[in-house]
């Protein structure tokens, strides 16, 4: 075996690194992520095991047989007709036709529909449109159909929204403004997420995907939790996919609370415990790939978290794989072997139920 392997950055940046610094990227990392939430680092055997993996000489890499694992997705259909700056192939095909290439050609395990402004507030004027176009496209597909877009709780701030800024109130030292601005934000987008996800189970929905939970704040994940627990009540069959943002909760509120714990600072083994309480059926990890560390670093990172999460779950995991996040670089189109290095090391060592 030579003493150099081939690499990314977490930019997609590609260099040959020495072994001794690979294994050394890849105990950092791992320490990283421990410190952070108070778990035990990666065993050696698993550090080791992870290892190999960046080392195959292979461009692709894949999982053992009968290791595979389901692939869940937000948005992957726009892909194909969507332009490059979104990470899209500028096909000429509709959102029916985008579906069921991905379904038929690409032998998708789920499928999904989102509008192009991927965000709930947008979707709520229109959704009779897109509740007709869900209903048609499902009766043509048989892979699980999710709906998907982002709580996006930044929406309902002005300009674009109701509430005064809380960005705008903070520097100004006006901090219980903007409290009170990103409560009642919250409150908006709780309501439109169950406006939304019960005008599409009207229609038969087979599954609703809230992606990025928390990308605003505290506040923003409080409302898609809110949002769950309301539409499971509302319909108990619903199954419900609800992604994180990131491995912890920023606290731009920082005092709101749910089942009696404080969300701002909430990392994964959290986050899953609370939206295991809210009632979602499937948990969405996200961890933020740090573009000057290295793809072992980022991965090793990554998958301590993941392992940790799977750990305390008592509902599926699905980690990550998008542009930037769980050890993949940030990249408009992600290169093939950093995406499947990552997807073997989080199905194989941090037990991903599924991507």
């Amino acid at each position: 075996m030579t003493n150099q392997i081939l690499t990314r950055m977490g930019d997609g940046e590609r260099l040959w690194m020495d072994v001794e610094d690979v294994m050394d990227d890849i105990r950092d990392g791992c320490a990283d992520a421990a410190q952070r939430i108070g778990v035990p680092e990666l065993s050696e055997e698993d550090q080791k095991k992870l290892f190999d993996i960046l080392a195959e000489p292979s461009r692709i890499v894949s999982v053992n047989p009968g290791e595979e694992v389901i692939v869940s997705d937000d948005g992957t259909t726009m892909s194909f007709y969507s332009g490059q700056d979104g990470g899209g192939v500028g096909t000429p095909l509709s959102r029916q036709q985008a579906v069921q290439t991905y379904e038929r050609a690409c032998g998708a395990d789920t499928t999904s529909l989102g509008h192009s402004d991927y965000s709930y507030k947008p979707v709520k004027s229109i959704i009779n449109f897109e509740a007709n176009d869900y209903y048609n496209i499902s009766q043509v597909t048989t892979a699980p159909f999710f709906y998907g877009a982002q709580p996006n709780m930044g929406l309902y701030f002005q300009p674009d929204g109701p509430c005064p800024n809380a960005a705008e109130l903070m520097p100004l030292g006006k901090i219980e403004e903007a409290r009170q601005a990103q409560e009642q934000a919250c409150d908006y987008l709780a309501d439109d997420l169950v406006f939304v996800g019960s005008k599409l189970a009207e229609v038969g929905l087979e599954g609703l995907n809230f992606d990025t939970s928390g990308s605003a704040g505290d506040a923003d994940f409080l409302a898609a939790l809110q949002g769950v627990e309301r539409l499971k009540e509302k319909f108990p069959d619903l199954p419900i996919l609800m992604g994180g943002a990131g491995e912890f909760i920023l606290g731009m509120h920082g005092e709101l609370t749910y089942d009696d714990k404080r969300i701002a600072g909430m990392y994964t083994i959290d986050q899953v415990k609370a939206v295991e309480k809210a009632g979602a059926n499937i948990y969405g990890m996200a961890v933020n790939t740090a573009t000057t560390e290295s793809v072992p670093w980022n991965l090793a990172r990554a998958v301590t978290f993941l392992k940790a999460t799977t750990d305390t779950a008592a509902i599926p995991v699905h980690a990550n794989v998008g542009m930037g996040v769980c050890g993949v670089p940030m990249m408009e189109q992600p290169p093939i072997d950093a995406v499947t290095r990552v997807s073997k090391a989080l199905v194989q060592i941090g037990k991903a139920d599924g991507l």
